[in-house]
């Protein structure tokens, strides 16, 4: 089995490594900025990574046939602020592995990122990015993927863009389907190096777990997120917001208001006043986006419905922090025992989904580890990684919370496995068609 050269940008735990060398790839040079994930790429896989990829001598990267890079995500993420290309300091990023693909013009390549690059900028990122690719004479494809689609019990949806020097018609995306998956087939039985859930968190659990139990089961439980802090509420939303109130109107334009869980806005200093709205509430626009309002207008909605119980209920909450006031219910039809499933903290609310899959993973804190309520702990490292199918790494970060930072950024190694298994079968084919003796890649490419 002859074997391919790659390189491994970004390169993190070693996602596209793992997978690549499966195929029987040959990584010839790896980056990845974080000294203690060199340490450990260099651990796992013998090859020491560079660092910064801006500061590599592009004249100096070794041929390869092949460039794979999980480009940094946060400039295009729904979860930060967007600013693309014009984050300073990742943004650009795309660029430097442009500048490479311009000098060593490798036959394929593969990328990987979050799915709302897609659309971000009104779609005109993902465009600049085709045509910088499309200028190299590459062929390019994109599509979305998740681990669930085969099934790994994931949802972990990250778009793949694979390119080539030939032509990409007649690629196949690999085949995936909505096979079932659950949690516990990644999961230990009560392992000792989980961390426990603290009586705080307990405590918070306990409430809304209340909350769920509370609820009427003649009433459908509402499928929106709960905001908490809007039961009670009467601060103008539809047509203005506090900030243009105050804009119009001047310091007095709240005072016949309630903010945070019906706090009366009276007599408040404007700083204090400020404080008592939620904080979704705070921001300086003279009209919320539809989303918002509709989620205002339903939570104010479900609890005019359901004062009776919810109001009781109430002060429990509100000594919470703000991300914990807010209540996310995605086991509908379910029974109302949020013990039963996984959780995860968020800063959308505390998260409870059933448990056929994993939530995402996401690169954070430790807070937002997916929790297994039924033996109120956390999910480990080890377990965390069969979700992105590097479970066989020998060495994993130091301390917990690297690990869980990193399996947040990592790409999913079988999935990134099935993507290259295609394009470099692909390869064969039209090798076969052109009568070639030997294809540039001759891997044993019989499907997994």
């Amino acid at each position: 089995m002859s074997s391919f050269r790659f390189i491994d940008l970004f390169a993190g735990l070693g996602g596209f490594h793992v997978a690549l060398d499966r195929l029987g790839g040959h990584c010839v040079l790896s980056a990845e900025i974080q000294p203690h994930l060199q340490e450990l790429y260099a651990k796992n896989f013998g090859i020491s990574p560079m660092g910064d990829i801006r500061d590599i001598n592009h004249d100096s990267v070794p041929d390869h046939e092949l460039l794979c890079a999980g480009f940094p995500c946060q400039p295009f993420s729904k979860a930060g602020e967007q600013l693309g290309f014009e984050c300073t300091r990742q943004g650009t990023l795309f660029f430097e592995v442009v500048s490479i693909l311009e000098k060593k013009r490798p036959n394929h390549i593969i990328l990987e990122n979050v799915p709302n690059l897609l659309k971000h900028d009104g779609g005109k990122t993902f465009e600049r990015i085709k045509l910088e690719l499309q200028a190299l004479n590459y062929d390019v494809e994109v599509a979305k993927l998740s681990p669930h689609h085969f099934g790994i019990p994931q949802i972990r949806e990250r778009i793949y863009i694979v390119g080539s020097q030939s032509s990409l018609d007649g690629f196949e995306w690999p085949e995936h389907g909505k096979s079932p998956t659950s949690i516990t087939a990644v999961l230990e039985d009560h392992p000792t190096d989980a961390r426990q859930l603290s009586e705080r968190t307990i405590h918070c659990l306990n409430v809304w777990n209340e909350f769920l139990q509370l609820c009427p089961a003649e009433t459908n439980f509402p499928s929106f997120p709960i905001w908490s802090m809007e039961f009670g509420a009467t601060y103008p939303f539809e047509t203005s917001t506090p900030f243009s109130e105050r804009e119009i109107h001047g310091s007095d334009a709240l005072d016949k208001y309630q903010g945070t869980h019906g706090k009366s806005l009276q007599g408040l200093s404007l700083d204090e006043q400020w404080k008592a709205l939620p904080s979704h509430a705070r921001t300086p626009q003279s009209e919320f986006p539809k989303w918002k309002k509709d989620f205002i207008r339903a939570n104010r909605q479900f609890y005019k419905d359901n004062k009776h119980w919810i109001s009781p209920w109430l002060p429990k909450v509100k000594p919470f922090i703000s991300s914990h006031q807010k209540f996310e219910w995605n086991a509908q039809g379910c029974a109302r025992d949020l013990w039963q499933y996984i959780i995860q903290f968020r800063a959308s609310g505390v998260r409870v989904k059933r448990t056929t899959t994993s939530p995402s993973l996401v690169a954070m804190t430790d807070t937002q580890v997916p929790i297994i309520a039924w033996q109120k702990r956390y999910m480990t490292p080890r377990e965390c990684a069969k979700l992105q199918s590097l479970d066989h790494l020998e060495h994993l970060p130091q301390p917990q919370a690297r690990a869980f930072a990193a399996l947040g950024n990592a790409v999913n190694a079988n999935v990134v496995e099935k993507v290259a298994r295609a394009l470099l079968r692909l390869e064969m084919v039209q090798a076969k068609v052109k009568h070639a003796s030997t294809p540039l890649f001759t891997s044993d490419l019989t499907p997994s």
